[in-house]
Parts: structure tokens; C-alpha cells; sequence
């Protein structure tokens, strides 16, 4: 399909508006777009618009954001099943992830795309494999996702692969190229990050430059921490120090860390956390998938730390549906504490404006306040408590209408940019060549 022009203004009329602005106000009513931006939120009267959606019987939210994805592991799905963390790297991530090709990567994001806005995700911070990010940017920008991209950077791992293994300073120079070509294209909807994979795979000078850069560039930073005891155990051995204790002697526990996982960490740890206002990424469905555990999410949201979700890739989780995500971090909460502990509106709030906070974008996107960027979803969703129904009774296929930066991505269930269909068999068939090249199964 041919990218249509995005819409001058939409009206989406008679909904349930789930603000998730700071007083959680619930408005039966119409929103107002222009040029990309809200407009207005209440009776519309006769306000007239290019286009007019009527919302009766749905919720209007913001748009999901997924602060933990990998785009580059949609091929992988069903590839990388049943096995724990470190194996799961070394046995089937890292080699299909070295096998990809310019093409494979393009196939994988625009796969991984298509379900996200789908199911009603509207942002991403996603980390990609070592070699050509570009193909990633080029993939998304007809697409309409907004996305926070990230370079993996990895130095200093013996057991990846040849084509993983990076010079410190060519990581360096090469992740701060693609953020001077990328970031802020498409209107601003594409940016850039810092992406290290995790402390296991980075020297300390790397780590220490990227702390460096993302101050000098204002750029997140988005890594892996203490998702496995595996994994903390190989850090302390190594230098002696726990995880985060490791990660701010490198300078990296500032405002701009996003950590993905968290769910090894202790009293101390989680208090260094809250005082550099370090950004945990809350990956439940890839948590249980993998065998890693249950993170503490209310212990952390208690100390200030801002917890978002992220549904991690699809070769551990395996779905990219942000509703799951919610659902099993409120009901594992649950579990942990008692009913209630984490609520529903807890869940959709990590989902939309915790996600904003951790991009540095909560000025922007996460939640429908007037003069923010019109990225907003229409849910079929019915029920006395509109939070509960989003939470516990839908799921991504419910999701109607899907608009980013004003323009409407899905449409009455269908989407408007590209052909689902087209893509998937792009993605079916790179994905076997991949599965070969990588001498998978």
C-alpha cells in the first residue's frame, strides 16, 4: 500500500477517554485532532474534520509503550523455546542474530511492527543486533511506529559469536554515526539510543564511554540487568561487585539508564535505583518464559522508581501484545503480595505514562492531554470499571483503530500503510533462510 498523507484533523467522538493524566479523569466525550497534536477533549459539538470516528462503545486510551523489544528477534520465534537465559543466548539468539542479513532485519521490523500497532502498541525502545541498524530505520520509517533505536554494543564476550564481537572503539563511533543520520527523522518519531547489551558482554571502557555519551548527546541508554541469577553470579565473579553496585561504579545509574528485567534485586540495589532515578523495563511473559523469576514491581514503584512494560522479543516471550503484559503484571503482583497489590489502572499506567517517563517523553506521548502528540488507540472494551475490561477481559485483537502523530494506522481493524499479509510472508520465508544460514535445527 501507499502511505496515505496524514489525516489535517480527526474527530473521535462519543468514547470513554482514558486520560491517564495526573487525576486519572475518565471523559464520556470526543477528541479533537490537528495536525498531529490533540486539540481538544470533551464535547466536540459541531466541530467539523477530515474524518469522524465514532467511538461509542470503545475506550480511548493512549497508545501502548513498549520499553523493551527487540525487532530483530520476530524471526526467532519458535526457534528459541525452553531453554534459561545464558543457553538461550548462546545456543540460538546470538547465532541468528549474527546470521542476519540487511534484509532479515528489515522483514523482522516491519513484522514485529505490523502486531504492534495491531494490538495497540504505539512506541517502542528496542535494541537490535550489532550490524546494520540502518536497515531497522530504513524498515520502520514508512511504517508509522515510533521508536527509540538502539545499536547493541558488545566488546568483550568470548562466547558470542565472530560477527557479534565488536571493537570497543568502532561500537563507540559507530553507535553515535546512526544516532547523528537517525535521530529525530520521520517528524521526531524515530530517535536514537545507546544500547549495550548487558554487563556480561561490555568492557567497562565501553560502558563508561556510553555513560559519557548519552549525557553529551541526551540520548537514553537501554541495557540488561540482573534477569537471571546466572547472570549476576558471572558479574560477581568477574569484578567482585553485585550488578547495579557494578553499573554505577561505570557512571551508567543516571536518569538516562533504562534497565530492562530488574528482578534479581535487593533492598540496597533498588535504593541506589530510586536516588539516580534509573529506569526499570518490567518484562513479565519473557520473565516466566525463561525461567528468570518474579520481579519485585511493587517494592520498586514504592521506593519512586518508575517501572514500565515491555513485552522483550519474540523468541522469549512469544507474543508482542502489550495486554498480556499488563495482565500478568498485575496478577503476578498478586501473587507475590495479595489481590490488588499492583490494580489494573497500576498496569495501564505503566504502560502509557511510565513508558513516556522512561523515553524522556512524558511531555510529548503517554497520555490524551491537549497539545500532546495524537498517538492514541480505540479499544472494543466494555464494563462497569473501563481499567479493568482494558486489563483482565481484552487483548490486542480488540484494538479498533490505531493513530500515531495524527495519522490513523489501523482502521476499523485494518491497517492503512501496508499489507499485513505481504509482510508476513516476507517474514516466513526470512525467517527460514535465517534458521539455515544460523544452522538452527
Amino acid at each position: 500500500m501507499v502511505p496515505q498523507a496524514q489525516s489535517a484533523s480527526i474527530i473521535v467522538r462519543n468514547a470513554t477517554i482514558l486520560t491517564m493524566n495526573d487525576a486519572f479523569d475518565v471523559i464520556e466525550g470526543d477528541v479533537v485532532i490537528r495536525d498531529g497534536r490533540i486539540a481538544s477533549i470533551g464535547p466536540a459539538g459541531d466541530t467539523t474534520a477530515d474524518r469522524v470516528i465514532n467511538g461509542r462503545g470503545s475506550c480511548l486510551l493512549p497508545g501502548f509503550i513498549q520499553t523493551h523489544i527487540h525487532l530483530c528477534q520476530t524471526l526467532f520465534r519458535g526457534y528459541a523455546d525452553d531453554l534459561a537465559l545464558l543457553d538461550w543466548l548462546k545456543t540460538r539468539v546470538w547465532p541468528m542474530e549474527a546470521a542476519h542479513t540487511p534484509q532479515s532485519l528489515a522483514a523482522a521490523a516491519k513484522q514485529a511492527a505490523a502486531e504492534l500497532l495491531q494490538s495497540g502498541t504505539t512506541t517502542v525502545l528496542t535494541m537490535e543486533t550489532v550490524h546494520d541498524t540502518d536497515a531497522v530505520f530504513e524498515a520502520l520509517e514508512p511504517m508509522g511506529l515510533r521508536a527509540v533505536v538502539g545499536k547493541c554494543m558488545m566488546d568483550a564476550d568470548a562466547a558470542v559469536p565472530a560477527r557479534l564481537m565488536e571493537q570497543t572503539a568502532q561500537s563507540i563511533d559507530e553507535s553515535v554515526a546512526i544516532a547523528r543520520r537517525w535521530h529525530g527523522r520521520a517528524n521526531g518519531r524515530l530517535r536514537a539510543a545507546f544500547a549495550p547489551r548487558f554487563a556480561v558482554s561490555c568492557s567497562r571502557e565501553l560502558l563508561e564511554a556510553v555513560a559519557k555519551l548519552a549525557v553529551e548527546h541526551d540520548l537514553v541508554i537501554h541495557t540488561h540487568a540482573s534477569e537471571n541469577r546466572d547472570e549476576i553470579a558471572l558479574i560477581k565473579s568477574r569484578t567482585g561487585r553485585k550488578n547495579i553496585d557494578y553499573l554505577a561504579d561505570t557512571g551508567l545509574t543516571s536518569k538516562y539508564l533504562c534497565l530492562a528485567h530488574c528482578v534479581w534485586v535487593d533492598e540496597a540495589e533498588q535504593a541506589l535505583m530510586a536516588e539516580r532515578d534509573v529506569k526499570v523495563l518490567h518484562c513479565p511473559g519473557s520473565n516466566l518464559k525463561l525461567g528468570s523469576g518474579l520481579a519485585p514491581v511493587v517494592e520498586m514503584r514504592a521506593k519512586g522508581i518508575s517501572v514500565s512494560l515491555g513485552a522483550d522479543g519474540a523468541a522469549c516471550n512469544n507474543h508482542l501484545d502489550m495486554f498480556e503484559e499488563m495482565r500478568l503484571a498485575a496478577v503476578l503482583q498478586a501473587v507475590r503480595h495479595k489481590p490488588g497489590a499492583l490494580t489494573a489502572r497500576d498496569a495501564v499506567w505503566m504502560a502509557t505514562r511510565e513508558g513516556a517517563r522512561a523515553l524522556g517523553l512524558e511531555h510529548e506521548i503517554g497520555s490524551i492531554e491537549v497539545g500532546k502528540r495524537a498517538d492514541m488507540i480505540l479499544v472494543d472494551a466494555h464494563g462497569p470499571d473501563p481499567y479493568s475490561s482494558i486489563v483482565y477481559a481484552s487483548r490486542g485483537t480488540n484494538v479498533r483503530t490505531t493513530i500515531v502523530d495524527g495519522e490513523i494506522l489501523i482502521d476499523n481493524f485494518r491497517p492503512t500503510r501496508w499489507d499485513f499479509n505481504e509482510i508476513a510472508a516476507s517474514a516466513r520465508s526470512e525467517a527460514k533462510a535465517l534458521a539455515s544460514r544460523a544452522n538452527i535445527f
